[in-house]
């Protein structure tokens, strides 16, 4: 099954929300992904900034 950025992206928002991945995205996948994809790479860590900025405004 071909995964595109977008599936990776909902799975690493729902890691930075302390969710479940969504069905058919594995850990080692989703890390794998993460580490040969640089655009999905920032993306995940702007949305761990975001979350982090957002807890200290308490908006979590």
């Amino acid at each position: 099954m071909v995964q595109h950025c977008s599936e990776f992206r909902t799975a690493i928002s729902a890691g930075v929300d302390g969710e479940d991945l969504p069905p058919g995205v594995t850990g080692a996948a989703l890390d794998a992904h993460v580490r040969g994809c640089a655009e999905c790479h920032a993306w995940g860590e702007r949305a761990r900034q975001l979350r982090v900025l957002a807890a200290g405004l308490g908006m979590d």
